[in-house]
């Protein structure tokens, strides 16, 4: 176990614990710039990591009755193959060493776009619900095909790049579903990622990209650290603690790309 690592899931444990974001978002790029771990191997240990860390809300909201499974089972019915597929792609790249360029575009992409719905849901969201046009009577009317074609495209990022399996799929439910109750948003999110992770995070698995031990050490800081976050978000501002966020993520996907 390498105290680093540890220290790293803590510090990632509190982001997620204040602001409800970030996990795969901050600690695969953590990983891979702060120590240089190759993008390859920070991604499936933290779809594993992701997996396991979100199992046990599942398992709470289950009980709440706060999860819409009707919508999981949409999302999935998009996701599941396209994560299948996907893995099926890095398995026919790999040998060549493109898996690993692929891989980093994805993480580039994805955490610009993740940075972008972080910031604009909400205005979006206020613009589907009140406005009047084609686009907005068409998803209230057609949302399950939405759902399972944002589901499919979940799977291929998330694969890819481990980022998005939380933010990506509460952001899509709220702009779909806005009166939907936010702890229903929230079980619901949870109870797709996890599948979603886990599956991703066994693809990575049988290509080699998962390092057990690193995986253990992000574990022993992030549990903690996510409880210690939770209590801190009661006196701190979230709102602004989202959109700091929003905005490191904008600057690492930058700085992937370039």
């Amino acid at each position: 176990m390498d105290p680093l690592f540890t220290l790293a899931g803590f510090v990632v444990g509190i982001c997620v614990g204040l602001t409800g974001v970030g996990g795969g978002a901050l600690m695969t790029p953590i990983l891979v710039m702060g120590f240089g771990i190759p993008t390859a191997l920070a991604v499936g240990t933290d779809l594993i990591y992701a997996a396991i860390t979100k199992a046990s809300g599942v398992w709470f909201h289950g009980r709440k009755g706060s999860i819409r499974w009707r919508l999981v089972g949409y999302l999935a019915l998009g996701s599941l193959p396209a994560t299948i597929i996907t893995v099926l792609l890095l398995d026919y790249l790999q040998p060549s060493g493109d898996h690993e360029r692929l891989i980093t575009a994805a993480l580039s992409v994805t955490l610009i776009f993740t940075s972008l719905v972080l910031l604009l849901k909400e205005r979006i969201a206020r613009r589907l619900e009140n406005g009047n046009s084609r686009t907005a009577a068409w998803i209230r009317l057609h949302r399950t095909r939405p759902l399972i074609l944002l589901g499919a495209l979940l799977g291929v990022l998330v694969t890819l790049s481990s980022v998005g399996a939380g933010a990506l799929t509460a952001a899509i439910l709220f702009l779909l579903y806005p009166r939907m109750p936010a702890i229903a948003v929230v079980g619901t999110d949870l109870a797709h990622a996890v599948p979603l992770a886990a599956l991703g995070g066994l693809g990575h698995l049988q290509l080699g990209n998962v390092d057990l031990t690193l995986l253990g050490s992000l574990l022993l800081g992030s549990i903690p650290g996510t409880a210690l976050g939770s209590q801190l978000g009661i006196h701190l501002p979230v709102r602004m603690l989202r959109r700091g966020l929003a905005g490191l993520l904008f600057l690492t996907g930058v700085k992937f790309a370039f």
